[in-house]
């Protein structure tokens, strides 16, 4: 399955559309993780617990994604945009991804 956020596959035609494609993936952060960031906030730099939760989100969101085309017959992903919301009072992390399901 090729996944590309550009509206082509430079070499390949698209032979036929087979709609939009979504996958959506909405995790917590559990309160030690919480606890750490607050603290990488309070003293500066990156915060590792929070980045390894949206990697984990966004590969989860383009999985699901990936497995709905499979589903509709597609062979690649088209367009793909990955969004990122807080949900709540900052517990909740939503990841989508969409794109459109074509076959090259």
């Amino acid at each position: 399955m090729i996944l590309t956020t550009t509206p082509t596959v430079e070499g390949y035609p698209v032979k036929g559309y087979c709609g939009l494609v979504c996958g959506e993936v909405i995790a917590g952060v559990n309160f030690v993780k919480d606890f750490a960031a607050g603290l990488t906030n309070f003293f500066g730099g990156r915060s590792g617990s929070y980045e390894e939760e949206l990697i984990n989100a966004r590969e989860q969101a383009l999985q699901e994604m990936t497995q709905r085309a499979e589903q509709m017959g597609a062979n690649a992903v088209v367009g793909i945009d990955i969004d990122y919301e807080v949900l709540g009072n900052g517990g909740m992390l939503m990841v989508s991804a969409s794109g459109t399901a074509v076959c090259i």
